[in-house]
């Protein structure tokens, strides 16, 4: 896959891009009660403090992941989603490193990012723990909520 591939920077103007976003979104609210849905939709996405990456293979959109400034020194990781079609495939753990990657060309010292605590979303947290992240109290914005999962490692 490594070949044929390639990541770059989106613009979230590509339909392929935004169905992605809005299956993502739609099973984060099929899965967790609103108030536990801590995903951004595309205006949060657009803002400036956010850049969106995504995963292709030609015309195919394989996944896509965001990386939120939160201070000069710390980032958090948003919109982690590979396609159904690219499950598998190893998509989500290249985004991750290319975003702890962009994180270190950045000055982050620290990554964060907020998953949820339902069966679902083991294989995430499964995937950010082999990458280092740790379990942590909720950061910035975040309030504790008991269908949340809380991760971080320095860089």
């Amino acid at each position: 896959m490594e070949g044929a591939t390639r990541i770059e920077v989106d613009d979230l103007s590509r339909p392929q891009v935004q169905g992605l976003l809005a299956d993502h979104i739609a099973e984060m609210r099929a899965t967790s009660p609103p108030e536990s849905v801590h995903a951004l939709d595309l205006d949060g996405l657009s803002a400036p403090s956010v850049t969106v990456w995504t995963m292709w293979e030609g015309s195919t959109v394989l996944g896509c992941a965001a990386l939120k400034e939160l201070s000069p020194s710390e980032g958090e990781i948003k919109s982690m989603r590979t396609s159904s079609a690219a499950r598998g495939r190893g998509v989500a753990g290249r985004m991750l490193a290319h975003l702890m990657e962009e994180a270190r060309t950045r000055g982050y010292r620290r990554l964060s990012l907020e998953t949820g605590a339902e069966e679902f979303f083991a294989p995430a947290r499964r995937l950010y723990a082999r990458h280092g992240f740790t379990e942590c109290a909720p950061f910035a914005e975040y309030d504790p909520d008991p269908l949340s999962v809380f991760m971080t490692r320095e860089l």
